[in-house]
């Protein structure tokens, strides 16, 4: 018997679209989520201030942030809070080192 000529079972056949077709559905869902991801990351805001203008005296050493607020920690062991709307100056903490 020829194995060209043999039928498909029915059973064999609506397997191999339902596995097309799982396939095909899993390809679109990663696509789609992936489009999402790209769409989220370019209209997210950047999540540094564009300029921190520090008070005379102090530099820098270590940056973070909150929603309405990102602080500074100077050399000099010294947090500073601003506003991050006005990015005014909202408080001065010193951490005491021992």
């Amino acid at each position: 018997m020829d194995t060209d000529t043999v039928a498909e079972l029915p059973q064999l056949r609506f397997l191999r679209i339902l596995v097309t077709i799982l396939a095909g559905t899993m390809i679109c869902g990663v696509l789609a989520i992936l489009v999402m991801l790209v769409i989220q990351f370019r209209t997210t805001r950047a999540p540094l201030p564009d300029v921190i203008t520090l008070p005379s005296g102090y530099e820098a050493s270590t940056f973070t942030q909150g929603p309405t607020w990102f602080a500074v920690v100077t050399t000099d062991d010294k947090i500073l809070i601003f506003d991050r709307a006005k990015g005014t100056l909202r408080q001065e903490i010193m951490i005491d080192v021992e």
